[in-house]
């Protein structure tokens, strides 16, 4: 296994995860905030789940994302 290119692919597919996911993240606070959900400093709970079925692994990451 070419190691270099191994740790290569990964870092492409987690670029690719966290630009689009970012972009979700703003839609949908955006949406919130349009919809009057969100009103002013806030925070909210954030879930990210990792699966790789062929691999056996799945690996959740939690976290809290406040607005100002």
């Amino acid at each position: 296994m070419n190691e270099d290119k191994f740790n290569m692919e990964i870092r492409k597919f987690l670029k690719h995860v966290g630009v689009t996911s970012q972009r979700e993240i703003e839609h949908a606070v955006m949406k919130a905030v349009e919809s009057g959900k969100f009103k002013g400093p806030e925070a909210f709970d954030i879930k990210m789940t990792l699966e790789a079925p062929s691999l056996g692994l799945s690996h959740c990451v939690e976290g809290k994302i406040t607005m100002e």
